[in-house]
């Protein structure tokens, strides 16, 4: 063994390695450290970042939940640093993009599947509630996804009449209404059906149908219309 074999630090090649595995084999022969470790190296350019990627997926539960964790929760994490912020930020919202455009004018009802990912990926490892309205127009084509109202971690104070007024300002035809359980328990609530049934009863007589109401879990989801409540 030369001194040049040993004073090379462990990681050598390492990089490289596991880039000509993802090329080869693709993004499922890698695991989540692995994956989360690429995306990570534009924010380290030398050295080695498995320690970072094994200590955040340790700290923050998930892959998922650490494209999903705010930036000072990432900073907590030993070696964090703003890029490595801007890393993973940069990813999450690159997937969102992708997803968006997978369902943009097109009819959302038949792409249902891209439709769960979409959500799933957009706030489904959220940590506190989120009550989104897809905006539809009368093709069934997703106009506008906006996020109404922000809540707790078991609760987000839903307005239908301000769910159905701003249907009428963008000029919606039907709405898909969409929120996340951050437990991971995606069973609807009582409030859950009462506001449903509210939005519903408010948008009927001006012609705009709730086509559903979907809750989103890290794993599970939930569909009003598929389990006959609307």
């Amino acid at each position: 063994m030369t001194a040049d074999t040993k004073t090379k630090p462990h990681y050598t090649g390492h990089r490289k390695r596991l880039r000509d595995r993802f090329l080869l084999a693709g993004p499922e022969a890698l695991a989540d450290y692995e994956l989360l470790e690429m995306i990570l190296f534009p924010a380290k350019p030398i050295g080695d970042v498995k320690p970072m990627a094994k200590d955040l997926i340790a700290a923050l539960g998930t892959f998922g939940k650490v494209l999903h964790a705010t930036p000072q929760q990432l900073l907590k994490v030993e070696g964090v640093n703003e890029a490595a912020v801007v890393a993973i930020k940069v990813a999450k919202a690159a997937a969102e993009r992708l997803l968006r455009e997978d369902i943009t004018d097109k009819e959302v009802i038949k792409s249902w599947t891209q439709l769960i990912d979409y959500c799933r990926i957009q706030f489904g490892n959220n940590q506190n509630e989120e009550f989104h309205v897809l905006f539809l127009n009368n093709h069934l084509e997703l106009m506008l996804d906006e996020c109404l109202q922000k809540g707790t971690v078991n609760h987000t104070p839903v307005y239908p009449r301000e769910v159905v007024k701003r249907a009428l300002e963008i000029g919606a035809s039907s709405l898909i209404l969409v929120h996340n359980h951050p437990s991971g328990d995606v069973s609807p609530s009582r409030a859950d059906i009462d506001v449903t049934k509210q939005i519903v009863e408010a948008a009927r007589p001006l012609g705009i149908a709730v086509q559903d109401h979907i809750i989103i879990g890290a794993k599970k989801h939930f569909s009003f219309k598929a389990k006959g409540l609307i």
